[in-house]
């Protein structure tokens, strides 16, 4: 039985004025929502349009990142009809080896999302692989001076502003503050330290940053030198992770019975750190959402491969605390 406008309506979250509008090239829908509707009704099989499929591949560092997992999630389930998508990992933070991937994709894919390290080699191999024709995003980490199409993230300067204004005032702006980092050879954290640092120091110079540790997004390697941080300043009053690792932090918190003495904050809403606000352990988090994340690079990719005017929505970011903890 074909599909109804009832369940594209459905489907798509939308009113079915809103599907008929669209199905009839009617104006007043926004773009990204004209596009999303269209890709229901095409699964649904309401409309069949007789395209090429579409080859995309997504690279996205491997290893114990829950976020990361969550958007590799998203873009496999929000893969559109038609298109042929294929999601690999590799080592995060060796651009060799990752300059090496992203060349090796030319004449296999029409379009890649990545998130890339900002480094010549990569920014080399991307402009190489535009060159041949494939669009490219990058994703949650920017790398400027490349072709790539579009930038599907988070204003990660603005995170790390939002997270030293919220330090600063839970600390009443003074005490020692220590930073995280997965690795500052991804532009997003060396954004997030830089807001981070302009707000202090406009706003809270009291506080002093003691150290900058970068953990390479492991737990385990975010323990150890969490642990060896506290052994080296006792009087730490809060830690601010720019990156993947919070569990890890937190874990040596609890070990040394510091979970809700020294103020933690971090990235994202995965069930880990959800947990750790419920317990005490962090005290916020900022998110952004991989659902959106994922559906907005599908549709920039398919768009441009099409010829389609696109303009992505940025997602937004959010502080969570103990007491807004969202379902998803």
């Amino acid at each position: 039985m074909r599909a109804t406008l009832t369940d594209i309506s459905r489907e798509a979250g939308v009113s079915p004025a809103t599907v008929d509008r669209v199905l009839n090239e009617r104006p007043g829908v926004k773009e990204h929502t004209r596009a999303h509707v269209l890709a229901v009704a095409r699964r649904l099989g309401y409309i069949d349009r007789a395209t090429p499929t579409l080859r995309l591949a997504f690279l996205l560092p491997q290893g114990t990142n829950t976020f990361i997992q969550m958007l590799r999630a998203q873009i496999e389930a929000q893969a559109p009809e038609g298109v042929a998508t294929r999601v690999e990992t590799f080592e995060g933070f060796d651009p060799s080896a990752l300059a090496a991937r992203i060349a090796g994709l030319r004449g296999t894919v029409d379009g890649l999302g990545v998130i890339a390290l900002d480094h010549p080699l990569v920014r080399e191999a991307i402009r190489g692989l535009c060159a041949s024709g494939v669009k490219v995003v990058t994703l949650c980490s920017d790398i400027q001076s490349t072709p790539r199409i579009a930038y599907i993230g988070t204003d990660n300067a603005q995170a790390g502003r939002l997270a030293g204004h919220v330090l600063g005032r839970f600390l009443g702006g003074q005490g020692k503050v220590a930073l995280m980092a997965g690795s500052l050879s991804y532009r997003g954290h060396q954004e997030r330290e830089m807001g981070f640092r302009q707000v202090l120091h406009e706003d809270f110079p009291e506080l002093q940053v003691v150290e900058l540790r970068e953990m390479l997004d492991d737990r385990e390697k975010a323990r150890a030198e969490t642990l060896a941080l506290i052994d080296r300043h006792p009087d730490l009053a809060a830690i601010y992770n720019v990156g993947a690792g919070s569990y890890g932090i937190g874990q040596a918190l609890k070990d040394r019975r510091l979970a809700g003495k020294i103020v933690l904050i971090g990235h994202e809403a995965t069930p880990g750190n959800k947990a750790m606000l419920l317990d005490g352990t962090m005290d916020a988090v900022i998110d952004q959402n991989p659902r959106v994340e994922a559906r907005e690079a599908l549709a920039c990719l398919t768009a441009a491969l099409r010829g389609e005017a696109y303009t992505p929505i940025p997602p937004r970011q959010h502080i969570i605390f103990r007491e807004n903890i969202p379902e998803d």
